[in-house]
């Protein structure tokens, strides 16, 4: 028998195809977002201490108080607002799941959700999941800043929820107070949800603050704000992230939640809790740790054919490959891959439609130097 796709537009991710190029080819796998450094050892011992003192089986559907009590803690020193931890405060298995979990949670039959392209894979499959209608706004095409008249022309009576990712994946581009502040007089005196991305929270660089739309009462009070702990300690396979959102939203979003993964490696859940109050300055120094790669990173790259583009927070570079080849982006990384033995991810899949005649890929530089140093020997070479 062959079903009927739910998800017609669907294939095998980007991120698979192109780390799967990189065994194939053994070509240094700049692609898919993950360090190759170590976990913090406090993490690690946390974690082997939990599973030998037998916290092993479910957790809480909501998360172990202790986890969630850190990161209301957490949420407070960073960003002046405490959430319950009993009603508002969700640890899921990873932000994917969070995004997934909040979209369900509010979306329905031919609602309309506003996506910023380019952005992140998962969103649109979910949301055609809820049977909604992902509409799709662009971002400036070299800033990748929000362009405000846009976005207001594409909310209509059907949209039902807005979905802003900051530090930006693919690009890095940080959202403003004055983005902020656009937001918050957009959605004064609707109905609309705010779904906001903020995986990269603690990745930000030049000085600057992460403007969280949990700074903003007028944002939190309509907003699921979505984290992981993945990107902030360096073990994206552990697959821990949470939500913050109201009590009433929270608790939408729980009934997708308990029947999703209903609860989340618990062993896991209990080292984060301890790792967040013991060890604060490793999230506070984040930003600087990963600050000094992009800079050496961009130094290096500036010795190649490949542009780097200005990166705001996070930890992906953007690189025009114009001088280097006319190849749509897709074909160019393949045969970077093959041909060069460096792995990138390609812009095109991260949105509806992509712009006609770009040529920008992705490399990640959450790496060990030796990692990079690798990596840009061959990019010389181009």
């Amino acid at each position: 028998m062959t079903p009927e796709t739910k998800l017609p537009k669907v294939g095998t991710t980007i991120f698979t195809v192109m780390s799967q190029l990189a065994i194939e080819h053994g070509a240094v796998n700049l692609g898919q977002g993950f360090p190759d450094f170590d976990v913090p050892a406090r993490l690690v011992d946390a974690l082997a201490r939990a599973m030998r003192e037998g916290r092993n089986q479910y957790a809480p559907m909501s998360g172990v108080p202790p986890l969630r009590v850190a990161i209301a803690n957490k949420t407070e020193r960073c960003y002046g607002y405490r959430p319950d931890a009993d009603a508002e405060v969700t640890v899921t298995s990873g932000a994917s799941e969070a995004i997934f979990d909040a979209i369900h949670a509010v979306v329905r039959g031919g609602d309309e959700v506003i996506v910023l392209d380019p952005c992140y894979d998962c969103y649109e499959p979910a949301i055609d999941l809820a049977g909604g209608v992902a509409v799709h706004v662009p971002l400036d095409p070299e800033t990748f800043a929000p362009d405000w008249s846009l976005i207001r022309a594409a909310v209509s009576p059907r949209t039902r929820m807005i979905m802003i990712n900051s530090p930006h994946n693919p690009s890095g581009a940080r959202w403003t107070a004055d983005d902020m502040q656009q937001l918050e007089a957009l959605l004064a005196g609707t109905s609309i949800y705010l779904l906001s991305d903020e995986v990269y929270e603690h990745i930000i660089f030049d000085g600057r603050r992460h403007e969280s739309a949990l700074r903003y009462p007028s944002l939190r009070e309509r907003a699921f704000v979505i984290s992981s702990f993945g990107k902030t300690y360096h073990c994206t396979g552990w697959k821990v992230g949470y939500c913050i959102a109201p009590p009433a939203l929270s608790a939408e979003f729980r009934k997708v939640h308990q029947y999703n993964t209903f609860c989340t490696f618990a062993p896991a859940q209990f080292a984060f809790a301890e790792m967040i109050e013991a060890e604060p300055e490793h999230y506070e120094q984040l930003g600087a740790f990963y600050e000094a790669k992009r800079d050496r990173f961009r130094e290096q790259l500036l010795t190649t054919k490949l542009r780097p583009l200005p990166v705001p927070g996070g930890y992906f570079q953007l690189v025009d490959y114009s001088a280097v080849s006319d190849l749509p982006d897709a074909e160019f990384c393949r045969w970077l891959a093959i041909e060069k033995g460096v792995v990138a991810i390609p812009l095109s899949p991260f949105y509806g439609t992509p712009p006609a005649g770009q040529r920008l890929a992705r490399l990640c530089f959450a790496k060990n130097e030796t990692t990079l140093d690798a990596a840009i020997a061959r990019l010389q070479a181009l």
